[in-house]
């Protein structure tokens, strides 16, 4: 009889181990699409026997001997009788066989190398981030190669066809092949430019958890929080590296908040009206660890500390009234500089509305009604519609809010606004 319990724990190995099989097994091959494809291999072959047999001591190991066989029964159908085969089959537990024949039961004492496990780990992520895949593409693969996501999950998350996640994933596979991308740790004077592009993969995994672009929910939780695991993965690896514990940090102090940031009902409730006392103190503990690493540094803040710093500052503050607004616009100074974007200036404009005034706001607010960023977004008009509102233009602002609900992509969003608009 099947055993449920074989099923589970298939599942919960494959979301914890599954970006160490994958680099292990990409390791042995060379061929990281090869590897992809093995592990899914050894995922179905548990699937099947786990269930069936119970679930093995050391299941990474079983997966990833499993996965070692395939690879082997793989070259000899491409004839590949060589020194890859050689070495493959060199690393086999001792009595792994080496028939054409189904491989059975694998054997679970598989070690694990906790140094060589952290270099695969590391440059599994950095080629699942490389800059010649699309952003989309990088999104995708590295959700499911180091998130241990399905397809379908990943479609959810995002709310496309599971289709198109495929043929993301795909075309990623394909594209690294093509440019025959190693699989490797970045030399060091590579790393900082290559460190960006994963950050910033990370990092775009959490925006869309934490701030649903579309559908009918206020948060994410599963896609923010897999962006901090990853995070956290990251920070393990590379603890040298200030930025990567300014992303921790960012990401800890923004979801701490998460538990406040939405109603009995589901819907969004805004900074001003959130119950404090419900904001997550350990993962603001966590956060303020994380950027006290980066910190001890002596570099500077970076992209990633400033957001972080200005993400303190609201975990600080025990009101909206409290809250060190003028360092709040000092630390936006300083992003726009560090990376000049329309967006760090709208959330300058309401830092500055709350530390000046929103007259004062308004100028900078009209200053983006040009800019690309914001062509289709209905952040800009509701920035504006709720400056004019406090400045007491209400026609202007109603008219500002309500280009902003037709633009809102969010059904718990469109509430909000639609809330403020009926208050007019």
């Amino acid at each position: 009889m099947s055993d449920p319990t074989g099923r589970k724990a298939v599942a919960a190995v494959w979301r914890i181990d599954s970006a160490r099989i994958i680099g292990a097994l990409t390791r042995y091959t060379g061929d990281f699409a090869l590897a992809e494809d093995l592990a899914q291999e050894a995922l179905a072959e548990a699937l099947v026997t786990w269930p069936r047999e119970g679930v093995p001591n050391n299941p990474a190991g079983w997966l990833l001997t499993v996965g070692r066989r395939r690879a082997i029964d793989a070259f000899r159908r491409r004839s590949a009788r060589d020194e890859k085969y050689a070495a493959m089959a060199h690393h086999l537990p001792e009595g792994g066989a080496l028939t054409g024949a189904e491989p059975g039961p694998a054997p679970d004492d598989v070690l694990w190398d906790p140094d060589q496990i952290d270099d695969d780990t590391l440059a599994l992520m950095f080629t699942s981030c490389h800059p010649v895949l699309s952003r989309e593409s990088g999104v995708a693969l590295t959700l499911r190669v180091i998130g241990g996501l399905t397809s379908d999950e990943i479609a959810r998350a995002f709310l496309v066809p599971t289709a198109t996640v495929q043929a993301r994933i795909t075309r990623a596979k394909k594209t690294l092949g093509a440019a025959g991308v190693p699989f490797e740790v970045p030399p060091v004077d590579e790393r900082p430019a290559r460190l960006a592009q994963v950050l910033s993969v990370v990092y775009l995994i959490f925006t869309e958890g934490s701030s649903a672009s579309s559908g009918d929910e206020v948060i994410r939780f599963d896609l923010a929080g897999e962006a901090q695991r990853l995070a956290r993965i990251l920070s393990r690896l590379m603890p040298e590296e200030p930025e990567v514990h300014s992303l921790l940090a960012l990401l800890e102090l923004t979801a701490a908040r998460f538990p406040a940031r939405r109603g009995p009902d589901g819907e969004t409730v805004l900074l001003e009206e959130q119950d404090r006392r419900r904001w997550d103190r350990s993962a603001i503990a966590r956060g303020r660890a994380a950027l006290a690493k980066a910190t001890d540094a002596g570099r500077g803040y970076g992209y990633y500390g400033l957001q972080a710093a200005i993400a303190e500052c609201h975990a600080l503050a025990s009101s909206v009234e409290e809250t060190n607004w003028g360092r709040i616009v000092a630390l936006y100074e300083g992003l726009g500089s560090l990376a000049p974007s329309p967006v760090v200036d709208l959330n300058r404009a309401v830092a500055v509305s709350m530390a000046q005034g929103p007259a004062a706001a308004l100028p900078i607010v009209d200053s983006l009604a040009l800019a690309d960023a914001f062509k289709d977004s209905h952040q800009l008009p509701g920035v504006r519609g709720e400056l004019l509102r406090r400045l007491g233009r209400v026609e202007e602002a109603r008219t500002e809010l309500e280009q902003a609900i037709r633009l809102c992509g969010n059904e718990r969003e469109r509430a909000v606004l639609t809330r403020k608009l009926a208050e007019l």
